[in-house]
C-alpha cells in the first residue's frame, strides 16, 4: 500500500485526513491519499500565484522530454498503478502510458514553437510607420481538474501543455483516482521543473473543486468531466480562460458500402476499450438497414471473443468499471432500452462492478442508452434507412464531440463532414481516434475550447501587442 502526499507550495505534504483508493475489482486498499482543505489549496494558489517563473522554453522542452524518457522507463509501475485503482485492464493501461508518453514528446517540441506574427502598419488610408508584433505569453496560473477515467494521460493532457507554454500550474485529480497523477508530478520535478511551477491536491470535489474555479489567482481553468459539472464550473468561474472537455454521445455510422470487417473492428474498439469509460468512445452505433443483419452478426461474433475479469490477467481485454455503482447505472440503463424495445444480443451480466460487453438491436433513437451518455461497455445499434437519417439522429442530442463513419462513397463523406455537428469526423475511423497534434474538443454542450498539444498551448497562452 501506498501513502502518498501532495505538493503544495513547492513542498510535499501529507494530512490528517485520507482519502483511501481501493481497487474496483479485488476492492482491496492500494493506497491513500491526503484529504486537503480549502485552506489548503488556497495556500497552494497563493504560492504559485507569487512565483515567477524564469524557464526558457528551450529549459521547459528539456524538463518535458526527460519526463518522457521516465514515463517510458518507469511503464510498468505506472501500468501496475493505473489498473490498481481504476480496475482498467493491463492491456489498457499499457496503451495508457503509451499515449502519455507521446504527449510529454509533443509538449517538450512545441514548447519551442511558440510563435506570435508580425503585423504590417500601412494599411490604412493613415499610412503610420510602425512595427507591431502579436506575441505569445503565458496566461499565468492554470487550475486542472481531471477525471478517473484516464487516470495518468488527462494529467499530462493538461499539465504538459500548461507546462510548455511556462505556466504554473494546480492539479486535482478525481479523488478516485489520484495515484497516478501524483506520480507524473514527482517524475516531473525529478526532471527539473522548479517545484513552484507546480502543485497536485486531492481532497473530495464537493469540498475543494469550487475554489479551484472561483479563486481569483486562477487566470484559467481546464476541465474533463460531466456535462453538468462543466455547466457548474462555467457558472461560478468567473471571468477567466475556460477549456471544457465534457460529455459525448458519439456515433459510429456504417454505410451501405462499409467494410464491414474495418467496421466491427472500429465499433469492439470503441464500445468496449477502458470498459466504455471514454469520452470519445463509441456510444452508438447507426447502421443503414442493407447491411445491419450482417453487421450485427459479426459484430455479436467478434464481442463474445472478448475476455472480462481480473484486470491484472494479461489475457483480460476488459478490465471492471470504476465502481459498483457505476455499473449498476449503466445495468438500469440497459434494462430501460429493453423494456423500450430494443433486443439483448449478448452480455449484461453484471458481477459487481464487472459489466460485461452488451449489445443491443434495434434500439429506439429515443431510449435514454441513446439519448444521453452511456459511460459503460454498451452498444446500440439503431438502424437507419440512408445517410440522411443517421445525420439526422446523430445530431438529434445535446453532445457533438467526434464521429466515425465507415465508407468510401465520396458524396456520402463530403455529406456527413458539411452536416453532422460534431468537433471531429473520422472517415473509416472511429470517434475514438486520437493523435496528440491534432485538435480536439466538441459544440453543443461537449465541451468549449480544443485539447491536443499545439492547440492546448494556444488556449493556455494570451496574445500581447506590441507596437513600436
Amino acid at each position: 500500500m501506498q501513502n502518498l502526499k501532495n505538493l503544495v507550495g513547492g513542498a510535499w505534504i501529507d494530512s490528517i485526513e485520507k482519502i483511501e483508493v481501493r481497487n474496483p475489482y479485488s476492492k482491496q486498499l492500494v493506497g491513500t491519499v491526503p484529504r486537503l482543505s480549502v485552506g489548503e489549496v488556497k495556500r497552494a494558489i497563493d504560492a504559485l500565484y507569487e512565483y515567477e517563473p524564469k524557464l526558457s522554453a528551450w529549459e521547459r522542452a528539456e524538463i518535458l522530454s526527460k519526463a518522457a524518457q521516465e514515463v517510458k522507463a518507469r511503464k510498468q509501475e505506472l501500468k501496475e498503478c493505473i489498473s490498481s485503482e481504476s480496475g482498467m485492464s493491463v492491456k489498457d493501461s499499457d496503451k495508457e502510458v503509451d499515449r502519455s508518453f507521446g504527449l510529454l514528446t509533443f509538449c517538450a517540441e512545441e514548447a519551442k514553437r511558440i510563435n506570435g506574427e508580425q503585423i504590417p502598419s500601412d494599411t490604412d488610408s493613415a499610412k503610420r510607420d510602425r512595427v507591431i508584433l502579436a506575441m505569445r505569453f503565458p496566461v499565468g496560473v492554470v487550475s486542472a481538474i481531471v477525471p478517473f477515467n484516464r487516470p495518468l494521460n488527462q494529467v499530462v493532457v493538461k499539465v504538459g501543455p500548461a507546462l510548455a507554454a511556462g505556466n504554473r500550474v494546480i492539479v486535482k485529480p478525481t479523488e478516485r483516482t489520484p495515484m497516478a497523477g501524483i506520480k507524473l508530478c514527482e517524475i516531473l520535478l525529478h526532471c527539473g521543473l522548479p517545484p513552484q511551477m507546480l502543485s497536485v491536491v486531492t481532497g473530495k470535489s464537493s469540498e475543494i473543486g469550487n475554489e479551484l474555479a472561483t479563486n481569483p489567482k486562477i487566470d484559467m481553468l481546464t476541465f474533463t468531466g460531466g456535462t453538468a459539472t462543466g455547466r457548474h464550473l462555467s457558472n461560478i468561474a468567473g471571468v477567466k480562460k475556460l477549456t471544457l472537455e465534457l460529455g459525448g454521445n458519439d456515433p459510429l455510422i456504417v454505410l451501405e458500402d462499409a467494410n464491414l470487417d474495418l467496421a466491427v473492428s472500429l465499433a469492439t474498439a470503441g464500445s468496449f476499450g477502458n470498459a466504455g469509460q471514454a469520452c470519445r468512445g463509441i456510444k452508438r452505433i447507426l447502421v443503414v438497414d442493407k447491411v445491419a443483419d450482417q453487421f450485427v452478426e459479426k459484430f455479436v461474433e467478434a464481442t463474445k471473443k472478448l475476455k472480462c475479469g481480473n484486470p491484472f490477467d494479461p489475457t483480460t481485454d476488459i478490465g471492471t468499471m470504476i465502481s459498483e455503482e457505476a455499473a449498476i447505472e449503466v445495468e438500469k440503463v440497459v434494462e430501460e432500452a429493453l423494456r423500450d424495445g430494443a433486443k439483448l444480443l449478448c452480455g449484461h451480466t453484471r458481477k459487481e462492478a464487472e459489466y460485461p460487453p452488451t449489445v443491443l438491436d434495434h434500439v429506439s433513437p429515443t431510449s435514454k442508452i441513446v439519448v444521453e451518455e452511456t459511460f459503460g461497455p454498451t452498444a446500440p445499434v439503431i438502424r437507419v434507412k440512408d445517410v440522411e437519417e443517421a445525420v439526422r439522429i446523430s445530431n438529434s442530442t445535446i453532445y457533438g464531440l467526434q464521429s466515425g463513419v465507415v465508407t468510401n462513397n465520396l458524396q456520402h463523406i463530403k455529406y456527413v463532414i458539411k452536416h453532422l455537428k460534431v468537433g471531429a469526423v473520422n472517415i473509416n475511423e472511429g470517434p475514438q481516434f486520437d493523435m496528440p497534434n491534432i485538435p480536439f474538443g466538441g459544440v453543443k454542450q461537449s465541451g468549449l475550447g480544443r485539447e491536443g498539444v499545439k492547440y492546448s498551448i494556444q488556449e493556455m497562452t494570451y496574445v500581447k501587442t506590441i507596437v513600436m
